[in-house]
């Protein structure tokens, strides 16, 4: 009952807002509420969400009984480029990236 997404081309603080908006929620309010939400990276956790789902049906386990137990939103790696600056100089960019790792739980 777990899904994972690797090096999401976001940078994890941004992703965190989402994380921490379904962090505990059943897993059809968290769909609502992710679907609604106004971020780019909804999309991403909404199909991670729906991965987790399917791996809990393929366990046998009913959707209603779902909720969001563990949401991990961890730094991935980070592409770096230079922009060329004045008198022949050249400052670093660091294009950040995320893992994500959701885990359901199952109530009683």
């Amino acid at each position: 009952m777990k899904a994972f997404v690797k090096n999401y081309r976001q940078s994890p603080r941004k992703v965190r807002l989402l994380a921490d908006l379904v962090r505990g929620k059943q897993v059809t309010k968290a769909v609502n509420l992710l679907s609604f939400a106004d971020k780019r990276a909804s999309t991403a956790f909404v199909k991670a969400l729906q991965s987790a789902i399917q791996n809990a049906k393929m366990q046998g386990k009913k959707e209603t009984a779902l909720f969001v137990a563990k949401v991990a939103v961890d730094k991935g790696q980070t592409i770096k480029r230079s922009m060329p600056r004045a008198r022949g100089s050249a400052s670093l960019i660091r294009k950040h990236s995320s893992h994500i790792s959701i885990e359901l739980g199952e109530k009683a």
